[in-house]
C-alpha cells in the first residue's frame, strides 16, 4: 500500500449547526460547520408545511377549472367532424351542379 496518499481521519470530528455543537462523527476534517442537518430540518422533525406562495394553488385550480370547461367529449368531437364533412359535401355538390350546366352549354 502506498504511504501518505490518504487524508488524515478524525474519528471524533465535531459537528456545529449555526454555531451550536450538536455531536461528533468520523470525518477527514476536525470540525464540520453545517447549515442544515436532520435534527433541525423540518422534513425530519415532522414540522414541514406547504407554503402557498402568492396563491399558486389558487391559480392552478382556476387553470384546471378552465381546461375542464373547454374540454369537449369524444362524442361531441365526432358530431362536429360529421357536420363539417356534411357541409363540405354539400358545397362540393353545389360546385359540381354549377359547373355541369356550363359544360352542357359548351357542348351544344
Amino acid at each position: 500500500m502506498k504511504k501518505d496518499i490518504h487524508p488524515k481521519y478524525y474519528p471524533q470530528a465535531k459537528i456545529y449547526v449555526a454555531g451550536e455543537f450538536v455531536g461528533t462523527i468520523g470525518s477527514t476534517k476536525p470540525e464540520l460547520h453545517v447549515d442544515v442537518w436532520s435534527g433541525t430540518h423540518p422534513f425530519y422533525t415532522g414540522q414541514q408545511r406547504l407554503i402557498d406562495t402568492e396563491g399558486q394553488v389558487d391559480r392552478f385550480q382556476k387553470r384546471l377549472e378552465r381546461k375542464q370547461e373547454v374540454r369537449i367529449t369524444k362524442a361531441e368531437k365526432a358530431r362536429r367532424r360529421r357536420e363539417k364533412r356534411r357541409i363540405a359535401e354539400i358545397v362540393e355538390e353545389e360546385g359540381m351542379e354549377a359547373a355541369a350546366p356550363e359544360a352542357g352549354t359548351e357542348a351544344a
